[in-house]
Formats: structure tokens, C-alpha cells, sequence
């Protein structure tokens, strides 16, 4: 009999706490579907709000003031120096004229008395100076000589052969007949020249051709 008795006490808390987790089950399950665990929730910890907060600007600080400039003493340039040459004053009483007057022409040059250049007054025959070697060559040419003389005719310095002949023994020959010629010097306003040249040629031709 009192087996019985605890078993039924036994079973009796049994279903106490059996039926007290199935009320909390649907006790849970009620409140999930009502809100009800919501509004716990939001009471234990409150829902986070944003609020939207407005940035303030920071004024722009006005830039640093310039560095002071340095002043530069001025620097002084002394006046040029300028002279001016003011015409005197005359004190005479006499009559100017100051008018612009165009200054007088220049004389004309002295009238010019033409010159007579050097002459030959006797030549000589180129045949007395005929190289007998180019006479058996039969050479032939013209050189030209160049002879210049003093205020008497006479050859300053010795002759010389400007365009030659193509045989050195007829240019020999031409400055020995430039030699023997006899010549009158050259004048100019009547008066004769200290030197004066004439050019011309010496013709050394075969006589048989």
C-alpha cells in the first residue's frame, strides 16, 4: 500500500512538470504569433535609431598675409651732362643778312691737256737678231715685249717679254731688238713723263715662206 502511494506521488510531479513545459511551449508559441516576444524584445534592448546629422562645413581659413616686401633704397642717377652751344650775341649794329643762301659751286676743274704715251722713234730690224738655230728649226713667232723709259728716252730697266712665242730663242732674240730700239719718253702737259711703257710685237718670219 505504500509502494502505491509514492508511485502515485511520483507520477503525480511527473506530469506537473511535463505539463508545465508543454504550457511554456504553447505559452511560447502563443507569443511568437501575437508579437508578444517581439515587444519583449524591443523592451530589453530598444530598436537603434539613425538620425541623419547634418556635416558643418568649416569655413575656409583666409590664406597667411604676404611676407613684407623689402623696400629697395632708390637709386639715384645723376643728370647727363649736356652742353649746349648757344650762338654769342653781336653787338654791332651793322645790317645782317640772314637769309638761307645756297653755298657757291665749286670751280670746275682745271681743263685737262692730253698726254702722248712713249713712242719708238728707231726700231730695229728684228731680222739682225734672227737666232740662226730657229732659222734651221724654221721657228716663227710674235712675241711681245714691254719696254719702259725715263724722261731722255731711255730704258729704265731691262726689257721683258709679255706674251711669248713658243721658242725661248725668238723671246731671247725680241728683248735683244727691244734693246737696240731707241725710244722717246712720254708726256703730259707738255712735260715729260718720269717713266712711261710701250708694248708691241717683234715678227721673226722666214723669208723664203
Amino acid at each position: 500500500m505504500a509502494a502505491y502511494a509514492s508511485d502515485s506521488n511520483f507520477f503525480t510531479r511527473r506530469g506537473i512538470v511535463a505539463a508545465a513545459i508543454i504550457a511554456l511551449h504553447v505559452l511560447a508559441a502563443w507569443g511568437f504569433a501575437s508579437g508578444l516576444a517581439t515587444k519583449a524584445i524591443e523592451a530589453l534592448a530598444p530598436p537603434i535609431e539613425a538620425d541623419i546629422v547634418e556635416e558643418v562645413k568649416q569655413e575656409d581659413e583666409p590664406p597667411p598675409p604676404p611676407p613684407p616686401e623689402m623696400e629697395r633704397p632708390p637709386v639715384e642717377v645723376p643728370p647727363p651732362e649736356v652742353s649746349i652751344d648757344l650762338p654769342m650775341e653781336t653787338t654791332t649794329t651793322a645790317i645782317q643778312d640772314v637769309t638761307d643762301k645756297p653755298p657757291p659751286p665749286a670751280p670746275p676743274p682745271p681743263p685737262r691737256v692730253a698726254g702722248q704715251p712713249a713712242k719708238m722713234t728707231r726700231p730695229a730690224n728684228p731680222d739682225d737678231y734672227y737666232p740662226p738655230g730657229s732659222i734651221r728649226r724654221e721657228e716663227q713667232g710674235s712675241p711681245v715685249v714691254q719696254a719702259c723709259v725715263g724722261p731722255g728716252g731711255k730704258l729704265l730697266r731691262e726689257p721683258v717679254v709679255t706674251d711669248t712665242s713658243g721658242f725661248p730663242d725668238l723671246d731671247s732674240a725680241a728683248i735683244k731688238v727691244a734693246k737696240a730700239t731707241r725710244y722717246a719718253a712720254g708726256t703730259e702737259a707738255g712735260s715729260a713723263l718720269a717713266e712711261s711703257c710701250i708694248k708691241f710685237k717683234v715678227k721673226f718670219v722666214l723669208k723664203n715662206n
